[in-house]
């Protein structure tokens, strides 16, 4: 039996394991003492605010929920028969491994054009998952990125012994998300699950802070500032059931002192801002402290909105 810390199978842009513990600081008090049964994780990404719960606190039952659909049939395909994947991964890292670089580079551009000609129907697809981690794994800086017509495009990263099977971490993963419930869409399905005592995470796209900056490549969809705004509509409608919502977005300010859209956006709730490090940028000069705002309708053990 699997005893190892669960942490997330990808790396992922947006990724919130550098911020773990400052969000631990935000979580509802209701979660700490039990009161909070399920746990909903829109914009799932990588997971590491879900894998944090699913071992921290006693949660009945969870649901997941991303539009990105190679993602969501990459964790239903660990859920479903994690060892199947684990074989898979074995027998990929063992040939990609023993290539020269050279020869990783033309292999990596053909599993890539394999990867985008593969077409999901449905869950379950493990040659496609297989690939999805792959390609992660091996592209560089581990970003995921498609362009216009769906295709992924990042290209080959030159690591010299890259860990593409994390056996360990995968059997934990897979034995966590036995009680999470895997879906594939936007965050308005999630509202059938919602109660009082409901524990609501969100990491949407972040709204870019600069004119080339953007963090919605990672579906074919673009999430422009309608979308932010009908995310808060949501969780205006959503606080009236008494359910606990953390969510997490970039911070204009740190380019505009004068951008006030967050700040008016979520007037009604508690909103702070914490330090994260830009982690994922070409030039490393431009990775460094900036700040991210933290939005909850919480605030002690009261919801501000309902």
């Amino acid at each position: 039996m699997c005893k190892g810390v669960a942490k997330p199978f990808l790396k992922w842009a947006g990724g919130k394991g550098q911020l773990i513990n400052k969000l631990n600081e935000l979580y509802p008090y209701e979660i700490i003492n039990g009161e909070i049964k399920t746990y909903i994780e829109p914009f799932v990404g990588g997971g590491a605010i879900l894998f944090d719960i699913l071992q921290k606190f006693h949660i009945e039952k969870a649901l997941i929920i991303d539009s990105n659909k190679e993602l969501i049939n990459c964790y239903a395909c660990i859920k479903a028969d994690v060892r199947k994947l684990i074989e898979r991964l074995k027998n990929l890292q063992e040939e990609y491994l023993g290539l020269s670089l050279d020869e990783r580079a033309g292999f990596y551009s053909n599993m890539r054009t394999k990867y985008n000609t593969i077409k999901l129907n449905g869950h379950f697809d493990f040659e496609k998952a297989t690939d999805f981690i792959f390609l992660n794994k091996t592209c560089f800086n581990g970003l995921y990125r498609v362009n216009k017509n769906g295709e992924f495009n990042v290209p080959f990263g030159k690591y010299k012994n890259p860990l593409i099977c994390d056996e360990s971490n995968l059997l934990s993963v897979g034995k966590l998300l036995q009680k999470v419930e895997i879906r594939c869409g936007d965050y308005t399905q999630c509202g059938d699950f919602i109660d009082n005592t409901t524990f609501v995470y969100l990491d949407p796209p972040y709204r870019p802070i600069t004119a080339t900056q953007s963090f919605v490549g990672y579906s074919q969809n673009g999430f422009n500032d309608d979308n932010q705004k009908e995310l808060s509509n949501f969780i205006k409608n959503v606080s009236k059931t008494g359910a606990k919502i953390l969510l997490s977005n970039s911070d204009p300010k740190n380019v505009n002192t004068n951008d006030n859209f967050f700040d008016d956006l979520y007037s009604d709730f508690d909103m702070q801002r914490i330090y994260a490090k830009r982690i994922i940028n070409c030039q490393a000069k431009k990775r460094g402290d900036i700040t991210e705002i933290v939005v909850r309708n919480y605030k002690g053990n009261a919801v501000l909105m309902r």
